[in-house]
């Protein structure tokens, strides 16, 4: 599914920062921006009302409405590397490579195969801003928002991580490179937080990569339509002999080198953030 509007400014942005090694900066050009009190109004809000019957019911509606969409979107995905994963596998913190509003479907798909316990994503506040049926759904489809807020971060978010991967065991979807680059190929060097809590909470991370396949089928004058192949890499585990830190540090640099060695393989060259078009996959336009 393309976005609307012109892709053009945001491929553009995609190649000026990959070239410069700002991998984190937004290049969508009309996300919501929130202020740091707005943003302190929805991480509140979302504590506050988490456990209501009324947010109960709407988390009901937009988890069936989430399964019925991933069921479309994933109609021609496939999965590499699933019987990897330990039949007794408990709570778990997936890692992904980020560049759709929509890729997590293959994600939400792999757990569904693999019979892992409920999924729940992490997303940015400024997405719960959002508007229509997304917003809905990012609102409520299993969700927990994140902020730069230390305090939230210090205790409400570690609480909820807690219970949701070490009390209820459950799986925890963290995009370690932050922003959705539109359809980018390549894995971008990731941030510590997901390893971070790994580490704190002693639960492992899966490492994943989704391959994004061209058709021969146009979605848009300027985009061919897109499958996913989602690629299992493997089950990182932290270093109970290790700080935190250091086991942040392992596991990202582990997971990064997974992802790298994927991409490679499956598209045949190595990974270098000099920009390509094939790098946008399914795009057939061309940068001035």
């Amino acid at each position: 599914m393309i976005p609307g509007g012109d892709r053009t400014p945001v491929i553009r942005n995609i190649r000026d920062y990959a070239q410069s090694g700002e991998f984190y900066h937004k290049v969508e050009l009309h996300d919501p921006v929130l202020t740091p009190a707005e943003s302190k109004a929805i991480t509140d809000g979302y504590m506050k009302k988490r456990r209501r019957l009324s947010y109960r019911m709407k988390r009901l509606t937009a988890v069936t409405l989430a399964d019925y969409m991933t069921g479309k979107i994933n109609q021609t995905t496939s999965i590499v590397g699933m019987e990897t994963i330990p039949a007794d596998l408990g709570g778990v913190i997936i890692t992904s490579n980020h560049f759709s509003p929509f890729e997590n479907t293959a994600i939400r798909y792999l757990v569904q195969q693999a019979g892992l316990p409920r999924l729940n994503i992490i997303s940015q506040t400024s997405n719960f801003a959002m508007n229509g049926v997304v917003g809905f759904l990012m609102n409520y489809a299993d969700t927990i928002p994140i902020s730069v807020d230390p305090r939230y971060l210090a205790r409400d978010f570690m609480a909820v991580l807690r219970e949701k991967l070490v009390e209820k065991r459950e799986t925890v979807l963290l995009y370690p490179e932050q922003e959705m680059w539109f359809n980018y190929r390549k894995p971008r060097p990731p941030k510590k937080g997901a390893y971070y809590y790994a580490a704190r909470l002693q639960v492992p991370v899966l490492s994943c990569f989704v391959e994004i396949v061209d058709t021969d089928e146009n979605e848009s004058p300027d985009f061919k339509k897109v499958r996913y192949v989602v690629h299992v890499l493997g089950l990182l585990r932290p270093d109970p002999a290790k700080t935190h830190r250091e086991n942040a540090a392992m596991l990202g640099e582990r997971d990064y080198a997974l992802k790298k060695a994927c991409y490679e393989q499956v598209y045949g060259k190595p990974l270098s953030y000099a920009f390509d078009p094939s790098d946008i996959a399914g795009w057939q336009g061309e940068l001035s």
